[in-house]
């Protein structure tokens, strides 16, 4: 694997000194001690609005329901603790949705010393991108795969014969999962590009594997969506456009590159060329 530092490239003059590893391992831990920190109180600030944000992700359901055209009953709960596993997958969702942006913010400030100033840059617009991805899945997942799988579910349910009574923790199980899940799948072409970046992975060989990534995507969407094959469809087709497009954009990042390394190959050249003509005229 190539590293990832060009050393040609101009360093942060803030930077001080190098550290060990155990300094590097030690700052790590306080970021992940900041990133826990910030997730317990976002889980503290959606607990104090429990209802207003169970109702909120039960719209899914609501949304099923309304289309289906029949009334179901309410969640139930068949276990006698079945209500604080309601407690904590709920809250722990909308935590960790408002800690997010102090996550991505406390892992910049991890990384960002061993950066060059190049790919400093380029981290915060990556963090954005990473946020709006995720939230993107999220919102496509909320909007789209749940209602129409819970209808799915509701329909066969009908067909057979059977009520419909869900136990509201493996309800909000599956949306808190399915939605965090898929968010998480959406951050794939941002993986990709910063491959390609690195230099692990050419666009070359990101378009001979097409296949294989198509592959992986439906084994993806089946294992991620419950098991009808609308969801799942609906789940692939936007990840293999988003994949598209990410070998559209690693194309414009392989041209940027070759662009930037003609012109500092140029900039040598000029520099030799100036030495050599002043040694001659010394002589």
């Amino acid at each position: 694997m190539k590293h990832l530092k060009n050393k040609s490239e101009p360093r942060d003059p803030s930077k001080d000194g190098e550290m060990n590893f155990l300094e590097h391992l030690e700052e790590f831990r306080w970021v992940l001690v900041k990133s826990l920190i910030a997730l317990i109180i976002g889980v503290s600030v959606v607990g104090s609005f429990l209802p207003s944000a169970a109702d909120f992700l039960s719209w899914p359901l609501r949304e099923a329901t309304s289309r289906l055209g029949t009334e179901i009953g309410n969640l139930v709960t068949i276990r006698p603790l079945g209500v604080f596993s309601v407690f904590l997958q709920v809250c722990f969702f909308g935590g960790f949705g408002l800690a997010l942006p102090f996550m991505l913010y406390f892992f910049a400030g991890f990384v960002s010393p061993g950066l060059t100033l190049r790919e400093k840059r380029m981290l915060v617009p990556g963090c954005i991108v990473s946020l709006f991805l995720f939230l993107l899945g999220c919102a496509f997942s909320y909007g789209f795969i749940l209602p129409l799988s819970l209808l799915v579910s509701m329909k066969f349910n009908l067909m057979l014969g059977y009520e419909i009574v869900w136990s509201a923790s493996d309800y909000y199980g599956l949306v808190v999962w399915m939605t965090l899940l898929i968010g998480a799948c959406f951050q794939f072409p941002l993986i990709l590009m910063i491959l390609v970046y690195a230099g692990v992975l050419t666009v070359d060989q990101l378009r001979k594997a097409r296949q294989i990534v198509v592959v992986i995507i439906l084994i993806v969407s089946a294992v991620i969506t419950p098991a009808d094959p609308i969801s799942m469809l609906i789940l692939a087709i936007p990840l293999y456009i988003l994949y598209e497009l990410s070998l559209l954009a690693g194309g414009a990042v392989r041209r940027r590159k070759e662009i930037q390394a003609e012109v500092e190959s140029r900039k040598g050249s000029d520099t030799e060329n100036a030495e050599a003509s002043a040694e001659d005229d010394t002589l």
